[in-house]
């Protein structure tokens, strides 16, 4: 038995080795060899088809590490940046606060000493969801606009999405007029302008809705850059964040509260709730700036920025104690003492008239009209944000010359 044994092992040795040979001048070269083993593999009969499988799926890996590991690529307006961006590499700074359902970090990616906002979002979804929205998120990729925060890349670490982006210096605009109070009317138009050129450049090319306006989503740095970030890439990660935060349904249009169909005019009435908000120095359904307890920012993400009715004593264990702390949840409205749960709050949003600039005295006539034009209840009515680029107190916008690098400087 041997000497047949002896003799087919020989042959398969053969078979083998002879189609190697003509491609020994190309010994060098990296890909010879799979290129051989799948020429091998075409003709090679039963043996040979061992050889695809392997061949077949080493390009597949790197697709699928790219879903699972740290790995990415940032493309920009500088051009095309590579950051294997590990959890391991990027060193913590210290915390930027809590965003709409996740925490926000000033990170340094260590190799490359680029500083970094790192946005660790938790999502309790299986593993396949997970890498779902971390593909749709590459989108992001192709974003160039000078009024969109750069995205340098997302990763998983389970069960968090960790998702980097340019690193604002000044941080936004909710945090800064919590620090200096009501805004600069002009810088106020200069933001409308950024936020209105931000949008008109995702829906235009890439069709997407932001549907997170909010002044915690407008953010600046020391040149006096405004761009806006959070926008709605993913609608799982929509989903998964909405499931837990209800706190920007208050920013939300009247259509969208009703669970209507709605269109990037959404956005717009966004937009007008948040350039009361910075003008003003308040939240346009919370009482005076004036009051005490301004500092509202454990209630980003659950109630939006508004003023609580103070908490009664934890002894009170009365019903009229338990129905006051109820309401304790609430938010005020503008100029008056009434306080209402949130559902109360997005019913009045949606049935009472829309809020103002006031007092009217105090901002431009066209300022006035511009954010009245973006609170139209009726969507039909309410224009585009590449409509209302049009509008008279953005083209002034552009034209003054207010510096808004030397006001950034001030805080």
């Amino acid at each position: 038995m041997s000497p047949p044994i002896r003799s087919k092992r020989n042959f398969k040795s053969l078979q083998l080795h002879v189609p190697v040979l003509p491609q020994s001048s190309s010994e060098s070269e990296p890909m010879a060899t799979p290129a051989a083993a799948a020429a091998v593999g075409g003709a090679g009969g039963a043996g040979a088809k061992k050889r695809p499988p392997p061949m077949n799926l080493k390009p597949k890996a790197p697709a699928d590490t790219t879903a699972t590991t740290t790995t990415t690529t940032m493309t920009t307006s500088e051009g095309i940046l590579s950051y294997d961006l590990r959890d391991e590499d990027l060193k913590d700074l210290n915390e930027l606060g809590q965003g709409n359902g996740g925490s926000v970090k000033k990170v340094e990616h260590v190799p490359t000493h680029t500083i970094m906002a790192k946005k660790i979002v938790l999502i309790d979804a299986k593993p396949s969801v997970r890498k779902q929205i971390l593909r749709e998120l590459q989108i992001m990729h192709d974003c160039h606009s000078g009024y969109i925060i750069s995205f340098y890349g997302a990763f998983l670490s389970d069960p968090n999405i960790c998702i980097c982006m340019e690193f604002m210096d000044k941080g936004s605009l909710d945090g800064i007029y919590k620090r200096i109070g009501p805004i600069d009317i002009e810088v106020v138009a200069s933001v409308a302008h950024a936020v209105l050129e931000g949008l008109t450049y995702l829906y235009d090319v890439h069709r997407i809705i932001h549907r997170d306006i909010k002044p915690s989503n407008i953010l600046c740095n020391s040149k006096g850059q405004i761009k806006i970030c959070d926008f709605g890439v993913s609608g799982e990660l929509i989903n998964s964040i909405a499931d837990t935060f209800v706190g920007t349904s208050t920013y939300m249009s009247p259509e969208r509260i009703q669970g209507a169909q709605y269109t990037v005019k959404s956005d717009v009435w966004s937009l007008g709730i948040s350039l009361i908000e910075l003008a003003l120095g308040r939240f346009p359904f919370s009482e005076s700036a004036s009051d005490d307890d301004s500092d509202l920012s454990e209630f980003e993400g659950t109630l939006s920025p508004s003023r609580p009715v103070p908490l009664e004593t934890k002894k009170d264990k009365s019903k009229e104690g338990k129905r006051n702390r109820r309401k304790s949840k609430g938010v005020s409205l503008q100029g008056g003492g009434m306080t209402m749960s949130i559902l109360e709050l997005l019913q009045h949003i949606v049935n009472e008239p829309a809020p103002k600039l006031t007092p009217e005295s105090r901002f431009p006539k066209m300022a006035e009209d511009f954010v009245n034009s973006c609170l139209l209840k009726d969507p039909d009515q309410r224009r585009t944000p590449k409509d209302l680029l049009n509008h008279e107190w953005i083209a002034h916008a552009q034209t003054t010359n207010f510096d808004l690098e030397a006001w950034a400087s001030t805080f």
